[in-house]
Order: structure tokens, then C-alpha cells, then sequence
């Protein structure tokens, strides 16, 4: 069933568990992730980023996401992640995605709190709900700078929140965007701090190899939604690699096994989370 993320990440919040954001830039992934999520009665939130769309468009994402979405057994949020412009967060929103994440995280304080303070109002005019950036969360290819310089203060986030009505506050933690180089130094007390600070649920981007241990502690201190990308991609593109023999036998040799091994990877993740069974 289509929701957005009041339905499925308060319960999560106040369970003491974590819903998945899993990309689908395309069918297959879809297929595989709704699957796990039905399999293990889990709500689960599927989507796109707007760095992504070159491989999938907006428009052509919706096509399959929220049909997919409707018909499933279990909560499915249809998401919108890291929405850089205004123009395709509105395209989201018109297109039936369920939430957005507006991502002014790289602005001023001030100009972040405008800007996400108006997208907020026409994302809840459609009955979605909408997610921001609060610090900044960067990218393990880029080492030009040191993580906690754009931590979340825990102070700032209370008045953030209560100034744009978000939905959900993406916390800078620690975690970085892609593949680590080295292993992540998540601030948990920090975590903790804003968790007691703020009351919507709190998000963690650049969940991609982090260890067991770094997700069940960060939930346990008040993280509700996780974002998973890396681990799925890289799943699904070696299940393909080792699934191919010859260019003759096409690409139809390939695709059940891509579905298979992001499936698998999903239900790892939705296991560790502690979300099976809530749905």
C-alpha cells in the first residue's frame, strides 16, 4: 500500500526501530526490494536521488515505483532523495511521490530554513511529507574536509524543525555518501542529544558499509530511517557479473539473478534494522 512517512517512520520512532530507504533506478531493484520488504512483513521506503535520475528520470522512476507500491502488501513510501532544486522536488510531488527531501543542507542556516520552510507547505498540500538536511552529510570521495565540521548541532536542529514543519531531520553524524575508504566514526551521543532535542524522526545517510554494530547502536540512540544504496548496487551488479557467460545469452540471463541478490541484500538490511514484522 502507497503511504508516506507519518505512516511508517512515527510507529518506527516510537518502536525503537528503522525503516530503509532503498533506491530503485530501475524495475529490477524495485522488484527485488518490495519483495524482501513483503516477504519479511516490513514497511519499507523505495525512491530515487536526484543525482540518480540520469540513469533513471523522474517521470519514468514514478511509472513503476508507485504502481508497485500501491498493489504491495506491506507500507511502501515512494520517496525523493537529496532534491536539489526546487523544480524537481514540485516534479516529485506532481508525479504521486509520497515524500521529498529538499536539500538545502549546503546553504546558510537561514536561507536552508526559507527554503525548506516553503517546500514543506506544498509537500503537505499534497499529503506528503518531506525530509531536510541539517548539517551536511558529504561524499567518501571528497577528503578535503573533516566530517565534524559540518556535524549537527543539536540546539539549531530544535529550531530548524520547529521553524520548517519538516517531517524528518537527516542528521550529519559522521556517515559519508558511498564507499568508505576507511571505517566511519558515527557520534553517537550526538545522535542521542538531538533525538531528545527533536520529536520527528531522525535520518541516516551513507548507511553503505557501516558495520552491524555502527546501525543497532545509531538506532538505539534515535536514529528511525536509514539510507541504503551502495550495498544494493554493488549487490546486484556482481549477482550480474557472475551470472554472465556470453553476450548471446542476452540480458534476460541476468536480470532474475540482479532481483535475487538485491533481494537479498534488502532483507540483510531490514533484518539488522529491526523493522521485519512491523508492517
Amino acid at each position: 500500500m502507497l503511504v508516506n512517512f507519518n505512516d511508517i517512520l512515527l510507529p518506527a520512532m516510537r518502536g525503537g526501530y528503522a525503516v530503509g530507504l532503498f533506491n530503485a533506478v530501475n524495475i529490477e531493484l524495485a522488484r527485488g526490494i518490495i519483495g524482501a520488504a513483503e516477504k519479511l512483513r516490513s514497511p519499507v521506503i523505495v525512491g530515487s536521488a536526484e543525482v540518480l535520475l540520469p540513469y533513471g528520470p523522474l517521470d519514468e522512476v514514478s511509472y513503476y515505483l508507485i504502481p508497485m507500491a500501491k498493489r504491495a502488501s506491506v507500507p511502501v513510501a515512494v520517496h525523493l532523495d537529496h532534491g536539489l532544486d526546487e523544480e524537481t522536488c514540485l516534479q516529485a510531488l506532481k508525479l504521486g511521490f509520497t515524500s521529498i527531501m529538499y536539500d538545502c543542507s549546503t546553504d546558510s542556516y537561514e536561507v536552508n530554513i526559507q527554503k525548506v520552510k516553503e517546500m514543506a507547505k506544498y509537500a503537505h498540500s499534497y499529503g506528503a511529507t518531506i525530509e531536510a538536511e541539517l548539517g551536511h552529510v558529504g561524499n567518501n570521495a571528497d577528503s578535503s574536509s573533516k566530517p565534524e565540521d559540518f556535524y549537527t548541532d543539536p540546539a539549531q536542529a530544535k529550531d530548524f524543525v520547529e521553524k520548517t514543519k519538516v517531517d524528518a531531520l537527516a542528521i550529519a553524524v559522521g556517515t559519508a555518501h558511498g564507499a568508505y575508504k576507511l571505517p566511519p566514526k558515527l557520534d553517537f551521543d550526538r545522535i542521542e542529544e538531538i533525538a531528545k532535542t527533536v520529536k520527528i524522526p531522525l535520518v541516516l545517510h551513507g548507511g553503505s558499509g557501516l558495520t552491524d554494530d555502527d546501525f543497532r547502536k545509531a538506532i538505539e540512540k534515535g536514529i528511525s530511517k536509514v539510507n541504503i544504496f551502495t550495498d544494493i548496487n554493488v549487490a546486484a551488479l556482481k549477482a550480474a557479473a557472475d551470472k554472465f557467460k556470453d553476450v548471446q545469452d542476452g540480458l534476460t540471463e541476468i536480470i532474475p539473478a540482479t532481483v535475487e541478490a538485491t533481494a537479498k541484500a534488502a532483507e540483510e538490511k531490514i533484518k539488522l534494522f529491526g523493522s521485519a514484522g512491523k508492517a
